[in-house]
């Protein structure tokens, strides 16, 4: 069965057996779990993934490839397919008593969005394996201090432990993309560091501090503190935004959240 891929889906089907091989070792799936899907595509991984599970769900919004993963996959009770959009998906109502196991190889241009959006229903979830874009992963997985630290750092980090496995290169693709992809395991925290009343907080701030990070503190986040009030809070307020921990973040929207 062959499909075209589709510029506006972002569609590059994984093809390297090898690679395929390393994702299911690293899963590393019992026969009992119920594992998600995102994005199969011509359903290469798909294939072995089936093997090892006890349930599939597979979410793809390619009405043909629903089609084509129809016709290839026939016959198999354990395998259910769902024409949607992931980004208005509510995994949620997958979730039968036992927690969800998601992967997927994501469409590069909505990963950081469809991220977001599993992160408000990381209550059904017990880990997900992704393949990303090079770059993003190094900005999940990045710590304080260096370039790629960021709002997209703090914000997973909130939610997830991560954890960066392998690159995966341009070959292992038809078509082959532009950039290296890695492979990011996110585990979401028992307790989360933040309460869900100060999410809408941390946001904003690290939003603030991050727009200007070249400026100190006192300047990024003039709007919402003032100098002393950091001080207090034991944060040099002359500090950039990418010289905070996360810790440092719960901090100040811990008290901007006491201020509201």
């Amino acid at each position: 069965m062959s499909h075209y891929p589709r510029r506006r889906f972002s569609q590059n089907f994984l093809r390297d057996e090898h690679v395929i091989t390393a994702l299911v070792s690293v899963i590393n799936a019992h026969p009992d779990q119920h594992l998600v899907e995102i994005g199969p595509g011509r359903g290469a991984l798909t294939r072995a993934l089936i093997r090892v599970c006890r349930r599939l769900d597979v979410i793809e919004i390619d009405r043909d490839l629903v089609a084509l993963l129809g016709q290839s996959f026939a016959g198999y009770d354990k395998l259910h397919v769902h024409q949607a959009d992931a980004l208005k998906f509510d995994f949620r109502v997958l979730v039968q008593g036992e927690k969800l196991r998601i992967i997927g190889n994501l469409p590069y241009n909505i990963s950081t969005p469809l991220l977001f959006h599993l992160f408000e229903q990381t209550d059904g979830i017990d880990d997900m394996h992704f393949m990303l874009q090079k770059e993003v992963v190094d900005r999940l997985s990045a710590t304080p201090g260096g370039k790629d630290y960021g709002r997209l750092s703090i914000m997973t980090q909130c939610h997830c432990r991560v954890d960066k496995l392998f690159d995966v290169y341009p070959e292992s693709f038809y078509p082959q993309p532009q950039v290296i992809s890695s492979v990011v395991r996110l585990i979401p925290h028992a307790i989360k560091p933040v309460a869900p009343e100060q999410l809408n907080s941390l946001s904003r701030i690290v939003s603030d501090a991050f727009s200007q990070r070249r400026k100190t503190l006192r300047n990024s986040l003039g709007n919402l503190f003032t100098a002393s009030e950091i001080a207090r809070l034991g944060i040099d307020a002359k500090a950039r935004a990418e010289m905070l921990s996360l810790e440092d973040y719960v901090t100040l929207s811990q008290y901007l959240t006491g201020k509201s």
